[in-house]
């Protein structure tokens, strides 16, 4: 399992629109993630379980993946996460 931890960069956190961009990036990389914050964990291919982690900008949250091989891919997800995302 790998594991990366992200600094959210969406000032307002993950609403629905950056939530569903990070959805869709999951969903591209056809890799099983998951995003843990407080104590809870939601399948980061989908923007409404990501929404009812009630994340906030400036938040860690960690994501993680069975397979060890997609380091790179994980590292591109955590470099989304750190950008503010209602800016683009």
């Amino acid at each position: 399992m790998i594991s990366r931890t992200a600094t959210i960069g969406a000032s307002v956190g993950l609403h629905a629109r950056p939530a569903a961009l990070v959805a869709e990036a999951v969903d591209d990389k056809g890799i099983d993630v998951t995003m843990h914050f407080n104590g809870e964990e939601a399948d980061a291919a989908s923007a409404l379980e990501i929404m009812t982690l009630g994340v906030k900008g400036g938040d860690e949250v960690t994501i993680t993946c069975d397979d060890d091989s997609k380091g790179a891919e994980m590292d591109e997800l955590a470099q989304l996460l750190a950008r503010d995302l209602d800016a683009e």
